[in-house]
């Protein structure tokens, strides 16, 4: 069985569903959205509360492991990453957040003309339906809701009195005119359900627009090319092998990870690596995989009762109860809860143009992302080095195109991650020291003993792994031979292939970036248009 359509889109995450939906805005077009997971609309992914049973499972998610990670004692990390519509927006945090101007400004100062933050503010604006604030730096009426967390936790006005006594500046809004300060994050939801890339972009036309086809639990394992022309691509369902064909393009958003993945299994990539697999060469791409930028993170924890936090005690199942109660009837209450609720934006020294760290606030106990259990009550705070120099890589373990990739964060791989990582280290601490916070901590679970930078250094190899933002992969570039796609993300040598994802960044951005890949959707789909938003 073979389908054509003008447009296939490979993958369903947060870049693929803004750019399937506005290509197929056009009636004249048809597009194919294909996603190896499901539709991303059961409770499970629509509660915000349930997030934990994602991340820490493998519920919606492909939970990737990482190679030994040589600067962390030889541990092997976790990845999880979304598989259902939506990608990883439909497991993530749901932490709205955009990035520094000067991270998108260095990718034009690089070359990459369009992409300054004057250029890429439009796109973001367009995405956005933000209940809260409007004005130059927001959108309002876009397909992704955004808006204040609907927990009504009262840790809040704790969190903040911890910021002044510690002397941090208190910032309402981190997506303006300045980032640096601590407070209360906003979130991608709306009437306190999660709102997904997905909900905003896909499930509201699917079935609808006649012009999109969207497939899920179909997997895509394959490039089809004649020449050096991608004209469609190789599925796998439960049904077996088929083939889609692209008039135009192929578009390929399948994240940091699949999406370098996708291109080797099909020729694209460093020729002699792919002969040692028996993959024939279309096209010697040395740069694929190569160039994985990462958020080194490390997570403080606390022992607490004080009744904002979730509980694994008595108390604390009560508490659950009445708030799942509370959630069905009002939508708000500690079941909204993204957990990662407060933070923000530090710098470890003064003379930093810019914030060098980003603080995840969490009102549980997280420990091993989830995956093991605390009994009773605490709260946990992540910081991670929001621009590492170290780089790492994704290769292929084997042809089978259902196998994991390998990833190979090198977390902590320079030297000077790890100082950046020990000056975070005592930055948070002087936070989690303050009066406010320190009333609330019953125990000390993971610093208690930790003394001299030796104890910080020796504790981070034992603890450091991601806080969730992959990319690179497939970096942006000119008049660079280990660049994987050009400014209008058109894959170098090829014809028809396109990638709109975060491994398109040259850069990791300052800030999480769920925002940013939707953007990244956004203006792919103006490129191919041939049109842009004025700036």
């Amino acid at each position: 069985m073979t389908d054509t359509f003008d447009y296939i889109v490979a993958g369903g995450g947060s870049g693929g569903c803004a750019v399937a939906a506005r290509l197929s805005e056009d009636p004249s077009v048809s597009v194919a959205l294909i996603e190896a997971g499901g539709r991303g609309d059961s409770w499970v992914t629509t509660a915000p509360g349930a997030l934990i049973f994602q991340v820490a499972h493998k519920v919606n998610n492909w939970a990737f492991d990482t190679e030994p990670q040589r600067a962390l004692n030889g541990r092997i990390g976790y990845q999880p990453r979304g598989r259902a519509l939506g990608g990883s927006s439909a497991i993530n945090a749901m932490v709205y957040i955009r990035g520094h101007r000067s991270d998108y400004d260095g990718w034009a100062a690089a070359g990459n003309t369009g992409w300054s933050f004057d250029e890429v503010l439009p796109y973001f604006k367009r995405s956005e339906d933000n209940s809260d604030f409007n004005g130059a730096y927001h959108g309002t009426g876009g397909p992704l809701k955004v808006t204040r967390l609907r927990s009504d936790n009262p840790v809040h006005e704790v969190f903040l009195q911890a910021a002044r006594e510690a002397q941090f500046r208190v910032r309402d809004d981190f997506n303006a005119e300045e980032q640096e300060g601590l407070g209360i994050y906003q979130v991608t939801q709306h009437n306190g359900e999660r709102w997904s890339a997905a909900r905003g972009y896909i499930h509201p036309v699917m079935g609808s627009r006649g012009n999109l086809a969207v497939e899920t639990e179909t997997r895509v394992t394959r490039i089809l090319f004649e020449g050096r022309r991608a004209v469609g691509v190789e599925v796998r369902t439960g049904d077996g092998v088929r083939q889609l064909k692209a008039r135009r393009e192929v578009i390929l958003a399948l994240g940091a990870f699949q999406t370098p993945q996708l291109l080797m299994l099909s020729g694209v990539g460093d020729a002699g690596a792919l002969a040692g697999h028996g993959i024939g060469s279309v096209h010697h791409l040395p740069g694929v995989g190569q160039n994985l930028q990462d958020h080194p993170d490390f997570v403080f924890g606390y022992a607490s009762d004080y009744p904002g936090f979730t509980a694994l005690s008595g108390a604390g199942i009560v508490r659950i109860i009445k708030g799942i109660g509370q959630y069905r009837r009002e939508r708000r209450g500690p079941m909204t809860s993204n957990a990662a609720e407060c933070g923000g934006f530090l710098k470890t020294r003064p003379d930093l143009e810019v914030p060098d760290i980003q603080l995840h606030f969490v009102t549980a106990m997280v420990d091993d992302h989830g995956r093991k259990i605390r009994l009773g009550g605490g709260f946990s705070c992540h910081v991670c080095v929001l621009r590492p120099k170290s780089r790492g890589s994704v290769w292929l373990k084997s042809a089978d195109p259902l196998a994991a990739p390998a990833i190979d964060p090198n977390f902590l791989g320079e030297e000077a991650d790890m100082e950046a990582m020990v000056a975070g280290f005592k930055t948070t601490r002087r936070l989690m020291e303050a009066p406010a916070l320190k009333a609330l901590a019953k125990a000390d679970l993971v610093t208690a003993n930790v003394k001299t930078d030796d104890d910080i250094r020796s504790l981070l190899r034992a603890r450091v792994d991601t806080v969730y933002h992959p990319v690179g992969t497939c970096k942006m570039g000119v008049d660079d031979a280990m660049a994987v796609v050009d400014p209008e993300l058109r894959v170098h040598g090829l014809e028809g292939l396109r990638i709109a994802d975060a491994s398109v960044m040259p850069t990791l951005i300052g800030g999480n970036t769920n925002a940013p890949a939707i953007m990244i959707g956004e203006k792919a789909a103006d490129m191919i248009r041939g049109r842009r938003l004025a700036s």
